[in-house]
């Protein structure tokens, strides 16, 4: 079922994903920045959760 929704809708996904690609928005300074420190906090997350499910196997 997932394979024939990839199979019909692949040119369409990789249209969306040209069309998106670069950004069109204009960012200042700070919400660089704040996107930088979310995407590390993310990582931290993440890195946290493996390290307690392989501490917990």
């Amino acid at each position: 079922m997932i394979r024939d929704f990839f199979s019909h809708n692949f040119s369409k996904i990789q249209e969306i994903n040209r069309k998106y690609a670069t950004p069109n928005v204009e960012m200042s300074g700070w919400v660089k920045g704040s996107l930088l420190f979310l995407r590390l906090y993310l990582i931290l997350l993440v890195g946290l959760l493996l390290y307690k499910f392989i501490t917990l196997l």
